[in-house]
């Protein structure tokens, strides 16, 4: 039986020989059904329709979907001290994405910020040896395709190693997370938000979104326990979730500036 898939959010479903009647995930108020409706693929559907694409994005490895396939983020391989970490996942699998992660090592791990990104995750672990999917617990009820290498953090504070942080930030979604990369790719460190803080178009701010497509702002009150616990990690770059919406260089301080001009918006 086959592993469905949404076409509009790119999330793979358990197996089952007839497509789920709607996608959760999109229904909930901070996604949307497609204009034409619910449709599914699936993994062997998009293997014959798609090519991944696979280059750097600022010095890390990215794996993406094309253009007009579901929500466009990107993948990243980085290279920590605690192994090869994929952070994030896409949709389709393919030969030619694993050879090229492989060529830089095994990975140790797949850690995902919410559930826009779960994609197909399990089968990602399994196309690299059956690693296991780090994520938060208070997501646990947006997973639609179970699997025992899914593994969850509790708390705020999750410390993968020396240089590798997870902090639960919440607002998008409760269990919301970052990675704050202490060495990072470049000196002074990154963050890697996913959509809890997402870089905006001039590179030089984030905005904080409850819902993106549909343009519900962020409570002021998760934003404040965001920039509470954000404080104290400090990183010169900020990756976007998808293709070049990086802030490189000055990162921390296009934070802080976000969160005071964000905040005097909304609070008028």
């Amino acid at each position: 039986m086959p592993n469905y898939i949404c076409e509009t959010c790119g999330t793979q479903y358990a197996e089952s020989d007839q497509p789920p009647l709607q996608c959760p995930i999109c229904v909930d108020d901070r996604q949307y059904v497609g204009w034409g409706g619910q449709k599914w693929t699936t993994h062997d559907a998009l293997i014959e329709k798609y090519k991944l694409r696979i280059e750097e994005d600022c010095g890390l490895l990215g794996i993406g979907m094309p253009n007009g396939f579901a929500i466009p983020q990107r993948a990243l391989l980085l290279p920590t001290d605690a192994g090869n970490i994929l952070w994030e996942c896409v949709s389709l699998v393919t030969d030619e994405a694993v050879a090229a992660i492989k060529a830089r090592g095994d990975v140790r791990k797949i850690i995902i910020s919410h559930p826009h990104f779960y994609a197909s995750m399990i089968e990602w672990s399994e196309a690299l040896g059956g690693v296991p999917i780090l994520l938060n617990a208070a997501d646990k009820a947006w997973i639609q395709r179970e699997a025992p290498q899914i593994e969850f953090w509790d708390g705020d504070v999750h410390r993968v190693s020396d240089q590798v942080t997870l902090l639960r930030v919440g607002g998008h979604f409760p269990g919301s997370s970052v990675l704050h990369w202490k060495q990072g790719p470049r000196a002074g460190g990154a963050l890697f938000p996913g959509d809890a803080l997402q870089v905006v178009y001039d590179r030089r701010h984030v905005s904080f979104m409850y819902s993106y497509p549909n343009f519900v702002p962020m409570k002021s009150s998760d934003i404040r326990a965001m920039r509470e616990r954000l404080n104290g990690y400090d990183f010169a770059d900020v990756f976007g979730f998808t293709w070049g919406l990086n802030i490189i260089g000055d990162g921390r301080a296009a934070v802080d500036a976000s969160f005071d001009r964000f905040l005097a918006a909304v609070d008028g």
